[in-house]
């Protein structure tokens, strides 16, 4: 995910747009001090006044993936036998907010520095807490607890609150320099290891753990190949979202003299990526799987 030594976000902000990157720019913006060698600077559609909306496919794009998870949430609701289904809805309420956020973070929008920080601050803490509901949602599927009751939802909602609300206070006060303490994140390389590891490196290791447990489960438990599919095709469109944003990103802006960037297309691939997940996580929760085979739930 880039060529940056550990902890420093110069090199991704320069050539992705991330909703780090605001917190990271002493105007609050995408445009930070990396922007004097940055290959190409998204500018999106023109405005009056000499403004820009940067990224209109991405906010289209969040709008489609809000409306989208809605619908699954709504679905999920109907699976009243499903192992899982609070958890699952847990997340997807998660990929919502994170939805919403990114339309006001990157999105391009004219807005005040302390609202962007807001608004990239709580991006930035749902996706390690929606990443980490996803893991849990993973271990849910084990039966260790039995789910969908107040202990399995209570310790869910319990553990990403703490790991939302640490994230969210680390992310503002870098933004909004409450304490001073991450001040020096502003000059270049833009070093902040908490941020690095909350934001680069927790999500990652997060994902790659359900992945993991979904095929032990899958194929060790279930005895089944077939949702493998879906699993893997989550994992595909999730890696190649992240390739477009933080590599692709300066070609397809060059190439389009900055009207659009690699995060249009991180965008659409993780949305496509959520929804294979809850794919996969339906067709595991069918009632067809041979009774020899299934644990107690997937029966």
């Amino acid at each position: 995910m880039g060529s940056t030594q550990f902890g420093n976000f110069e090199a991704f902000c320069r050539d992705s747009t991330l909703p780090v990157c605001n917190l990271l720019s002493s105007n609050h913006n995408q445009s930070g001090n990396w922007s004097a060698e940055a290959t190409c600077e998204l500018t999106g559609i023109p405005l009056s006044n000499g403004q820009h909306l940067e990224n209109l496919g991405s906010i289209l794009l969040c709008g489609i993936a809000i409306v989208t998870t809605v619908f699954l949430f709504l679905k999920s609701e109907r699976k009243k036998a499903a192992v899982g289904r609070r958890e699952m809805q847990l997340f997807l309420l998660g990929y919502i907010v994170i939805s919403i956020c990114e339309i006001f973070s990157v999105g391009g929008f004219q807005l005040g520095p302390t609202v962007k920080v807001a608004f990239s601050a709580i991006h930035i803490a749902f996706i390690i807490a929606t990443t980490w509901v996803l893991l849990l949602n993973a271990i849910v599927g084990f039966q260790i607890i039995d789910d969908g009751t107040p202990l399995s939802v209570g310790l869910m909602v319990i553990s990403s609150l703490i790991l939302l609300v640490g994230t969210g206070y680390i992310a503002l006060d870098t933004g909004l320099s409450f304490t001073g303490y991450w001040s020096d994140s502003y000059a270049l390389p833009n070093r902040n290891i908490a941020l690095y590891v909350l934001y680069q490196l927790a999500p990652l290791v997060f994902l790659v753990a359900f992945f993991v447990l979904e095929a032990v489960l899958v194929l060790r438990i279930l005895g089944e190949v077939r949702p493998m599919a879906y699993l893997t095709a989550a994992g595909v469109l999730f890696a190649l979202g992240q390739i477009f944003n933080y590599t692709i990103s300066p070609y397809i802006c060059r190439g389009t003299a900055g009207k659009i960037d690699g995060a249009l297309f991180e965008t659409l691939f993780t949305l496509l990526s959520v929804v294979m997940v809850w794919i996969f996580w339906s067709s595991i929760t069918e009632d067809d799987w041979p009774i020899a085979t299934a644990p107690a739930g997937y029966a």
